[in-house]
Parts: structure tokens; sequence; C-alpha cells
């Protein structure tokens, strides 16, 4: 689905971002903009090595650095002089290489010829800045997180669009994202929001960018840049949250598709004078899967086996084909049950619907795609 026409987008697009210029390019409302944003929003985990590990590489490092440095040295050791014998072997330089690189500089070994002064200027000066570094990594990591995190935000921000928005994160959020997923839904383009930081954290561990915050509120959704999304999925514990939500998301996103779940039949028209274009009650579906199944259980399969995307059979929506344009639906390869005609839904047995349009889309039952085949 298209972005929103007409509204005015307050942040570039590039497709690449790379760290430095997310830090050069932004402006000092938008690091603000980060900041506050960064304490409600939680990026997926990301991988990282074990702590002993890290140790051990910067140790190696720091290591290959002191033994280049030493290589340097002893190479051009005819241009060091040694206060103690006036010669300098290859102990000599590696002392020379590890007082130097730590900065501590007893002076009993000094550069006296042209090169290696320069060498030390050019070449062991970087080399020396580079160990100390590799030695402070650790501190260098805890007081640059904060500014890498704010990073991270800015560059999601900035390219976050036309994504899927799960409001609430319950049973209900979680089968819905999963179905997302499974029909070809990018994780990276979910974003989760929830009043309750363990849910948030937990869908930040299952690799989903997390809100954490009140939905009812318009801040709340702006940082899941929602006047920015096509999809919404409204899925919270209480009828009368999911409809302040819905009048919320609306506001703020005039052409995105909401789709709302709900508990009381009551509740439906309120829903959909909100602006909600879809409106699923879960009490009232899954009472009446329960009396199907008790008069046929073979129904019941049935039915949940299509509710189920990706085991046995699926119900999918697609576009009819060219060499379907003019026939019927019942030559279609897939078994046809619909057909979305403009903004009309057609019961295949609708006389309107005996000849499929090239600008018509089908519903179909078809065969369930492995993950990983192509249908």
């Amino acid at each position: 689905m298209a972005t929103n026409p007409g509204r005015p987008d307050s942040r570039k697009t590039p497709t690449r971002l790379s760290l430095f210029r997310s830090l050069w390019h932004r402006t000092r409302s938008e690091a603000e903009d980060d900041a506050e944003a960064g304490r409600s929003i939680v990026m997926p985990v990301q991988k990282v090595s074990a702590p002993l590990r890290q140790v051990l590489r910067r140790l190696i490092m720091a290591l290959v650095v002191l033994g280049v440095t030493t290589l340097l040295v002893y190479v051009d050791r005819e241009g060091y002089h040694d206060n103690a014998d006036g010669t300098v072997g290859f102990l000599d330089s590696a002392y020379y290489a590890t007082v130097t690189l730590s900065t501590t500089g007893y002076g009993d070994i000094t550069p006296v010829s042209d090169g290696a002064r320069l060498m030390n200027i050019f070449v062991v000066t970087p080399l020396r800045v580079l160990f100390l570094i590799i030695l402070v990594g650790t501190t260098l990591e805890v007081l640059t997180e904060r500014t890498r995190h704010q990073v991270r935000i800015h560059r999601w921000r900035s390219r976050m669009r036309d994504h899927t928005v799960v409001v609430g994160y319950g049973t209900k959020g979680r089968h819905a994202i999963e179905t997302l997923v499974g029909q070809g839904k990018p994780k990276d383009k979910i974003v989760v929001v929830d009043p309750q930081k363990k849910v948030v954290d937990a869908a930040s561990s299952d690799g989903l960018v997390g809100v954490l915050g009140d939905a009812t509120r318009s801040e709340t959704l702006q940082r899941a840049e929602l006047p920015r999304a096509s999809q919404v999925v409204i899925c919270t514990e209480r009828d009368d949250t999911a409809a302040l939500v819905t009048l919320t998301a609306r506001q703020l996103n005039k052409q995105a598709t909401i789709v709302v779940a709900v508990r009381e039949d009551e509740n439906v028209p309120l829903l959909r004078q909100s602006g909600a274009n879809t409106v699923v009650t879960s009490s009232s579906s899954a009472g009446r899967l329960l009396g199907m199944s008790m008069m046929s259980p073979n129904v019941g399969t049935v039915l949940e086996d299509l509710l189920t995307y990706g085991n046995g059979l699926d119900v999918v929506e697609r576009p009819v084909t060219k060499p379907e344009a003019g026939r019927s639906p019942r030559d279609c390869e897939d078994l046809v049950v619909a057909v979305v005609r403009g903004h009309r839904l057609l019961h295949f047995t609708d006389p309107e619907a005996a000849t499929l349009h090239l600008a018509d889309r089908v519903i179909t039952i078809k065969q369930a795609v492995a993950p990983g085949e192509t249908g």
C-alpha cells in the first residue's frame, strides 16, 4: 500500500545511512527527539559475543599492535640510541614499543635519526592511539552506548514506512504477527506497541521493534511511526481501549488499513464509526467455531486449518491474472470463493462475478506452501 499522499515528510529517506552520516546529518531537534524516543523504543536484540571472547579479541589486537610497533623499531634500530649500551636489539625494540605505546616513556631509548623521528610522528603515534583505544575499549563502549542507541533509533525512524503497527502483544497479537510473517511480511516491517515493559522486551527478543507506552496517546503511536504505516492491527484486552486506539490511529493516518479485534458484537458498529476497516469479534467467532465443531467435528477441523496459515489449506487474496480475465471463477486453478471488484465483495455465485475482470482480485483456497517453497 502506498504511503500517505499529501502528507509532508519531515525527514529524508536514504536507503543506506552510515553511522557517521547519521551523526553528521542529525539536527539538534532530531537528536533531542531521538533521545526522547529512545526511552520508549526497544530495538530487536542484537547478537553479542561472550564477555571473555570480547576480552581475548581485544588482547590479541593489542598484541598485534605491539608486535607491529616492535618490528618497525627493530627494522629502523640504527636510528635509535640506547643510553645503556648504545645499541638497540630486538628485546630493546620490544621494550621501547611497550613503554611508548603505554605512554610511559622513560627516555632511556630515544629516536635520534630523522627517519626514526618521522616514523614516530606518522606511524608510532597512530599505533599508540589505537593501542590505547583497544585497552580502554570497554570503557569507551559503555560511554558511547547511549549515542549508538540514539543513532540506531534515528536510522530506524528515518527508514520506517509502509510498515505494520500491532497494538498489543498478547495471544491475539502474537498469532497475528505469526500470520503476517508467514505471508512474507519481514519482521523489520512490524512494530509492536504495548504498555507493559516485559511484553515489549519479549517482542524485542523475538526480533521485533517494540514501543513502550499507552497506545491511546498520539505521541506513543507517533513513536511507532504510525503516520507512515500502511497497516494497523489493534488487539487490546478491552473494547473501550480498542475504540480509543482506533480513533487516535485514524486521526494520525487517514489511509492505513485498520483491523481491530473486539470481544462483544455490540461494539462492532462503534469501531467501524471510529475508523476501522475490519472488525473481528473474537468471542462470537470462537463461539461459532465451537458450535460448528459440535455439529460436525470435520467442519471445525477444516475451518481451523483455513485459519492457520501455512498448514494444509490457506485462504489468500490475489489479483486476477491475464489468462484468467474474461473467464469464469470456476476455471481458475485455485478454488475461488469470492471476487473483490472495486470496493465490493462478490460471492462466487453472484451473477456479477460470473466473468472475471483484469482489475479484480479473487479470494481463493489453495494448498499451503511450506516455508522456503514458492507458491
